[in-house]
């Protein structure tokens, strides 16, 4: 710590912007209290009577991370029941599970708290930030978490060329990546080439945890520099190269792979018991034994011993299980408007009491046409501003509202919510009128006024005004349902769309090849347009789906992908600047000027503003706060910490 400076419980978002070194740590008190009276679950209590498993003071460390539960110290046993929808729904397994970062958020996502780091120190300049880990810490094997794993983790995979096309964004600043040192067993630099006022932040994110992902007494075994016998290895498990075993044995943050080995250790509350495979019907995980977090009481944590992932093909059956009490808690795939009515009338039934999701996106339905398309001709139709801004014009957003939304949302672009300080009015409103004869009048203009014998626009070379757009109906059903309404409204002005229903694999693929014509995705960026402001510029290469190439330049550091215009290089310039700025006055500042020019280039063609979300809780599940936000940044339902919730009976 810095000289003179006191730990504190937590850090808020105001003074980790205001640069200050921050030091965190929980009581000593508490953690040598728990430590004393530890407890552990039935089952593993069973195994250490059997000689299968260590004494309890051998698995945690010795001062362990202690837990608050949310409303009482829970008892341990019981099966979590949750629902996943398909083959590719990894991030609801994250977003239960994955949350073992360096830091987390707090409740509110307001904080930014200790969590495998007890503490820890930023320079002044904002460029260095040392994280002290909790000694005695241990993956599910039994193999203890130190500094290596984290350098490992960066330095040996991360910036991993053969791995990584680029090292990921939040590790990188002013185009270099970071660097990352062991100082001792338990204390770990991270060094970046400027300021990076939002690492610790980004550092809560689900982005934010490949410092303790990869184990490296496990995964070092899947790298060249490591096993020279790697090849042999590869040929032997039947795959074409050693970062395709790389993959399958030791996963990503956002692959199915992450939850496919049930050998690969973790710092999980729940391992894998029956993996995230190929035609696999569920999910289970079961407890960790060496979990390092305790309650305030000392019992390790987690109450609860298995999760049961059940994994549905269709949001039907998935809300006929939550309706006949087969499901513990869901907010995922059932948090759409018109499902609230039947779940609301079917609450005695199915024994469980509402969840209510605080919406930190922008928008509703965030439409992007694909303005680096292969096709030379669609690229220009869509790079054409005029042309996008009368698609703008042409959209009954109020009709949508009402039809789709219940009336619960207005007309909106993008941009930080209202009420949020950086809220920008023009960047939110423009465009968002209904006024047909005006988009007819543009489009005339742009060059589209010839028509077909079916009164769908022509494009100078004489084809057809046409371009699917991609959405995954498993998803966001909603937003098929509005995509219906915008392709109607668009024929009404000459503009022939299809809504291109897709699986969520195959929308990723196609926007990853650039494939793609024009996609929708609920919009970020409302409450933490710094966390992910995707839509302000081409920031993230899967979600800026406007122009994917033009990310992977940025994200290359020019190396890859495709240049982009000058108005993006300036937006690049900007949020480097902005985040490497520890004052939240002069960040506003830099954002202001950032959304300027967002909303002078009018990439993106929004809807409506977000929607809050629900979903459901069993009345015998405790220990879930009824009221959580609802955001990638914060992945619910996670940073309530599952491992507390608990069952009455």
């Amino acid at each position: 710590m810095h000289d003179g400076q006191k730990p504190s419980r937590g850090v808020t978002r105001r003074t980790v912007l205001a640069g200050l070194g921050a030091a965190v740590a929980l009581s000593a008190v508490a953690r040598r209290a728990a430590a004393a009276t530890g407890k552990e679950a039935p089952q593993l209590a069973a195994l250490v009577k059997d000689g299968k498993l260590p004494p309890l003071a051998e698995r945690i460390p010795p001062k362990p991370m202690v837990v608050k539960p949310f409303e009482k110290t829970g008892a341990y046993g019981g099966t979590l029941r949750r629902g996943l929808r398909g083959s590719s729904d990894h991030n609801g397994i994250l977003r239960m599970v994955g949350n073992q970062g360096l830091v987390r958020w707090n409740m509110d996502f307001t904080e930014v708290l200790p969590n495998l780091a007890e503490s820890w120190e930023v320079s002044a300049d904002g460029t260095q930030f040392t994280f002290h880990l909790i000694p005695g810490v241990r993956w599910s094997d039994g193999h203890p978490f130190t500094a290596e794993d984290v350098v490992f983790a960066i330095e040996d995979c991360v910036k991993n060329s053969e791995l990584y096309s680029a090292t990921p964004a939040q590790l990188t600043v002013a185009g270099k990546p970071v660097v990352v040192e062991k100082i001792d067993d338990h204390t770990v630099k991270f060094t970046f080439a400027a300021a990076n006022a939002l690492y610790l932040e980004n550092l809560a994110t689900p982005l934010g945890q490949h410092p303790t992902l990869f184990p490296k007494h496990y995964c070092s075994k899947f790298l060249p520099k490591y096993n020279p016998n790697l090849e042999a290895d590869v040929k032997a498990a039947g795959v074409t190269s050693w970062t395709e075993l790389f993959r399958a044995k030791c996963g990503d943050i956002e692959i199915p792979s992450r939850w496919g080995n049930v050998d690969k250790p973790t710092l999980d509350p729940w391992v894998v018991k029956e993996p995230y495979s190929g035609g696999a019907t569920r999910v289970v995980m079961t407890r960790n034994p060496y979990f390092w977090q305790v309650d305030t009481e000392g019992n390790q944590l987690p109450y609860v011993d298995e999760i049961n992932f059940g994994i549905s093909q269709d949001v039907e059956s998935l809300m006929l299980n939550v309706i006949s009490g087969k499901i513990d808690i869901q907010e995922r795939h059932i948090s759409v408007l018109a499902n609230k009515p039947t779940l609301s009338q079917n609450m005695e039934k199915g024994d469980y009491r509402l969840l209510t999701l605080v919406p930190s996106a922008a928008q509703q339905c965030q439409i992007y046409l694909n303005m680096t398309h292969k096709d030379p001709a669609m690229r220009k139709m869509f790079a054409d501003k005029s042309f996008r801004q009368a698609l703008s014009l042409g959209l009954n957003r109020q009709e949508i509202i009402d039809i789709v939304y219940f009336g619960q949302s207005e007309l909106f672009q993008t941009g930080p919510r209202p009420g949020h300080p950086w809220y920008h009015e023009k960047l939110a409103r423009q465009f968002t009128e209904f006024d047909p004869d005006k988009a007819n009048a543009m489009l005339d203009k742009a060059g589209y006024d010839k028509k077909d014998a079916d009164g769908i626009r022509k494009r100078p070379d004489g084809q057809r005004v046409f371009f699917a757009i991609d959405v995954i109906p498993t998803l966001y059903p909603d937003l098929v349902d509005t995509l219906e309404l915008v392709k109607a409204q668009w024929a009404q002005i000459g503009i022939d769309v299809k809504v291109n229903t897709i699986e969520r694999a195959l929308y990723y693929t196609r926007g990853d090849d650039n494939a793609h014509d024009a996609a929708v995705w609920p919009g970020s960026g409302g409450l933490d347009p710094m966390l992910d402001p995707r839509d302000f510029f081409a920031f993230h290469p899967q979600g800026s789906r406007y122009a994917i190439p033009w990310t992977l330049w940025y994200t290359s550091n020019g190396e890859k992908g495709e240049e982009p215009p000058e108005s993006q290089k300036q937006r690049f310039k900007l949020f480097d600047e902005a985040r490497s700025t520890a004052d939240l006055a002069k960040r506003g500042e830099i954002m202001k000027q950032l959304f300027d020019i967002t909303a002078e280039e009018f990439e993106t063609i929004g809807v409506c503003l977000a929607v809050g979300g629900f979903g459901i809780i069993r009345n015998n599940l405790r220990n879930v706060p009824e009221k959580q936000p609802d955001s990638w940044s914060w992945p619910n339902p996670g940073p309530a910490l599952p491992q507390q919730f608990t069952f009455t009976s």
